[in-house]
């Protein structure tokens, strides 16, 4: 594809995803903000708690409050933005703060997936291995695996953001580049791009692929091994416990990389716009909204520490 002489490096990006909404923009604005606040206020709820009660002192709570700050972190680089635009006639974002926004939007999104496939490592040697298992996932390796998420992530967005900066935009004669989305994703800025991009969808297959089929395949031994122990047995009670304490980890899996590979793993072809707007949403918005709540409303200990902080609330008051 050719480039228009008014092309450019750094455009003006307009992010028009729900300019055609059926739904007016004041209903979504309220909408969304609702979304955000309970977001915030859920994880910061489950970080204070896992932080102020020694009960959840343990590996899969330490694991479990780093995915919270992690969900706060995707939310708050996309949802602000989003109702500041809803609520302008003109929402228009900057190149350097189109490329900031991918960065942290892909940094946080990807140690997203590597923590919740460090959970399935923790949970398969919690089961599979219980008499070590404080020893084998102590804090040291928890904050290790974290550190090495963190790294990981990282590293990986400076690759798509090396690959993004040589590409030009061909905008309007206002020179503003239109983007069917509501932040800065990955596939948007492609499609709007005049250049070549073959590399862009190549490191997005290969080397995206490859970073989510390692955690994938690290989920599945791990649930494999961990199905295969819970057979074995002798009691239905110890099945029963076994099980509910993968059930919402394995919620969260299935609902994070279903949207995952649904947006970034499909060939352009096969999935629209619309489509893209509606597992960004899910992704973005709705997952960090469902993992405090899916984690706490599953979970007795953290629902314990919970009555017992508004209890200590009350004796305070």
């Amino acid at each position: 594809m050719g480039c228009a002489p008014n092309a450019s490096h750094s455009p003006v990006f307009l992010l028009l995803g729900f300019s055609r909404a059926r739904v007016s923009p004041g209903l979504l604005f309220f909408l969304f903000l609702a979304i955000y606040l309970v977001t915030i206020i859920g994880n910061v709820t489950l970080v204070l708690l896992i932080s102020r009660d020694s009960r959840l002192h343990s590996p899969m709570y330490y694991l479990l409050r780093g995915l919270s700050v992690i969900d706060m972190g995707l939310s708050t680089v996309t949802l602000p933005q989003l109702l500041a635009h809803l609520v302008s006639n003109y929402p228009a974002i900057s190149a350097a703060r189109c490329l900031a926004q991918f960065f942290f939007f892909y940094a946080f999104g990807v140690t997203d997936t590597l923590v919740i496939s460090v959970m399935a490592l923790d949970r398969y040697v919690a089961i599979c291995n219980p008499l070590h298992y404080h020893s084998v996932m102590n804090r040291q390796l928890c904050a290790c695996l974290l550190t090495l998420s963190w790294v990981v992530s990282v590293v990986h967005t400076m690759l798509h953001v090396g690959l993004l900066l040589p590409l030009y935009w061909a905008g309007d004669a206002e020179g503003n580049v239109k983007l069917p989305h509501f932040f800065c994703d990955h596939r948007p800025l492609l499609r709007a791009s005049c250049s070549d991009i073959h590399s862009n969808e190549l490191a997005i297959f290969l080397e995206g692929g490859f970073l989510m089929l390692g955690p994938c395949a690290l989920i599945v031994l791990s649930y494999a091994r961990i199905g295969a122990t819970i057979l074995r047995l002798p009691s239905a009670a110890g099945r029963h416990r076994a099980v509910s304490t993968c059930g919402s980890h394995l919620t969260m899996v299935g609902f994070l990389y279903g949207t995952i590979i649904w947006v970034y793993f499909q060939p352009p072809s096969q999935n629209s716009q619309e489509q893209d707007m509606v597992a960004a949403v899910m992704y973005t918005a709705i997952t960090p909204l469902a993992n405090p709540f899916v984690y706490s409303l599953r979970n007795k200990d953290v629902k314990s520490a919970l009555h017992r902080l508004l209890g200590r609330g009350r004796a305070d008051s």
